[in-house]
């Protein structure tokens, strides 16, 4: 019998997994994680992946190819420096990612019963799901766990498992489909779940496909609709403008959802590498919007505000305003796991905390709020401008363009230059030039103006093409459902966002009043020194 064991338990092995706190260390998980692979462990994701080709893999002669522990022995236990350069988003196999653990930091821990529960109601779709992932407060609680006055009634006939991980809140399920060929999916899934559609589903797989691809950021979703007992949401993509969007940034829709804590049901190779390539560039954004010295709440806060930035729910009554900081504030420890990996292989921000090396319970410790310090060097950060998601970049060039009033043919010719560089290969690292420098040296307050004014534009109206698609998508009945709770929860959190917004001014005056009284006695001091010198100069 095959014993499987997922990077998840080993995650709970505080001796196998700290998050590279040392070299030591790390090259210890490498380690680990390659000898357990080579003795035929697995991850979750290879399980899954196993299981959804198996019938292809059992018609394969077993003398036709090399046992697949035998191939991963083979593979490097640390990916290469430079592996985000020209990633290889075309792989279809996870033997071909840049290492044998290359992107264990997106899988989250969950409890296994509900775990499974979530697996079942994937396998009620017929219809062939490459990536799928569960995401929201329906799986992880955005607020301490008190007694509700809704209940898991909202289910018509939950599992256990269900019942008691969301606590007597009963809040409905979120998921994303990544499928291989939009019109054969839904082709097979109007078969099954017409109920699913609203009634543009009545004109046929073609026209469905065509409003999901053509329409908003290219995901189709179906609120509301019960499968095994459990009342849920997804939506389907395309398994191409996934990558896409992971990879450059075009509408940072599903981007933005994934730069969060999420449940991993189905993995892909593709989305893996895309998504951690995604992950990097949310850290290199957000060190960009921070001052040298800064925390973890700070970095996963700016980090998931991203999303939010160009959101037209934000700027409506339709989603509480305490959004981020009730995500950050209740899944520090999933933060972490994501996080804390990448920022051990950046060499321009580090951990200034010992607690990482004095506390092996660091990682899961929600209490704890590690400090952090960025090096300032206008070389290094012009590096990171320079690796921002290309299509991100490219707005962002032209922001400072017309800030900085660069004629159009320099313009153009740097952007040619750039673009010459990224088709150039994995042959040399991408440098910043003159321009990303300065643009990375501007202050703090530039940055987050012009920076966060591209996030906006690039988010908003994607953000407003998807709300209006999913006006017909969904249905009116269902569309008002959806909408009017929004209105609730946008009700529930304006008094508390009003408060965090006083207790902010608050500190600021008091921060500015220190600097004032900081002045006072170096005033005083000078004029002291001023009355002495004229005293001496009088009695001479």
């Amino acid at each position: 019998m095959r014993v499987t064991l997922s990077f998840a338990h080993l995650a709970r092995n505080p001796e196998l997994y700290k998050y590279g706190r040392s070299k030591r260390l790390r090259t210890s998980w490498t380690a680990t994680s390659t000898t357990l692979q080579a003795r035929g462990y697995a991850s979750d994701s290879e399980v899954s992946s196993r299981s959804s080709s198996s019938s292809s893999s059992t018609s394969r002669s077993s003398t036709s190819s090399p046992a697949p522990s035998q191939k991963r022995s083979q593979r490097p236990n640390v990916p290469p420096p430079d592996w985000d350069e020209n990633p290889d988003l075309s792989i279809s196999a996870f033997s071909q990612l840049p290492s044998a653990n290359f992107g264990f930091n997106q899988h989250m821990i969950i409890n296994n019963e509900f775990k499974e529960a979530l697996r079942q109601i994937l396998w009620q779709f017929r219809a062939p799901i490459r990536y799928a992932f569960a995401y929201g407060s329906g799986v992880f609680s955005q607020t301490a766990q008190t007694p509700s006055k809704s209940s898991t009634q909202i289910h018509p006939k939950p599992s256990s498992a269900i019942s008691t991980v969301q606590g007597g809140e009963g809040k409905m399920i979120d998921f994303i489909f990544g499928v291989s060929h939009t019109q054969h999916w839904h082709s097979l899934n109007l078969q099954q779940h017409r109920d699913h559609y609203s009634s543009i589903g009545s004109l046929g797989s073609y026209v469905v496909s065509r409003v999901q691809d053509s329409w908003g950021a290219g995901v189709y979703f179906h609120p509301y609709v019960t499968v095994n007992g459990t009342l849920i949401k997804y939506g389907v993509v395309n398994i191409d403008t996934l990558c896409t969007d992971l990879s450059s940034w075009t509408t940072l829709y599903l981007a933005g959802r994934l730069q969060k804590p999420v449940k991993i049901l189905r993995d892909d190779p593709r989305v893996r590498l895309a998504n951690q390539v995604n992950l990097l560039s949310a850290v290199r954004t957000a060190l960009l919007l921070l001052p040298e010295s800064f925390t973890e709440n700070d970095l996963y806060s700016t980090i998931a505000g991203i999303s939010y930035m160009g959101d037209v729910r934000m700027s409506l009554p339709a989603e509480n305003m305490s959004k981020v900081n009730n995500i950050v504030n209740n899944q520090l420890p999933n933060f972490r796991r994501l996080y804390a990996p990448l920022i051990d292989t950046l060499p321009n921000v580090s951990f200034l905390d010992s607690t990482r090396n004095t506390n092996p319970s660091w990682p899961d410790d929600p209490t704890l709020n590690a400090k952090l310090a960025q090096d300032m060097d206008p070389l290094k950060r012009g590096n990171m401008v320079r690796r921002l998601p290309k299509a991100f970049r490219e707005k962002v060039y032209f922001a400072f363009q017309s800030r900085y009033r660069i004629p159009t043919i320099e313009f153009d010719k740097m952007l040619e230059e750039s673009a010459d560089e990224d088709a150039g290969g994995s042959i040399k690292r991408r440098q910043g030039g003159r321009f990303e420098q300065r643009v990375a040296d501007e202050g703090e307050d530039v940055l987050r103006k012009e920076v966060g004014g591209v996030i906006r534009k690039t988010i908003g109206w994607p953000s407003v093409s998807q709300s209006v698609k999913s006006l017909f998508t969904a249905g009116m009945g269902r569309s008002w459902r959806y909408g009017s709770e929004k209105v609730g929860k946008w009700r529930e959190g304006r008094p508390r966002e009003r408060e965090r917004e006083r207790q902010k001014a608050s500190k600021k005056e008091v921060k500015e009043e220190g600097k004032a009284d900081e002045s006072k006695p170096e005033s005083g001091k000078a004029m002291k020194g001023d009355e002495i010198e004229g005293g001496k100069e009088k009695k001479s």
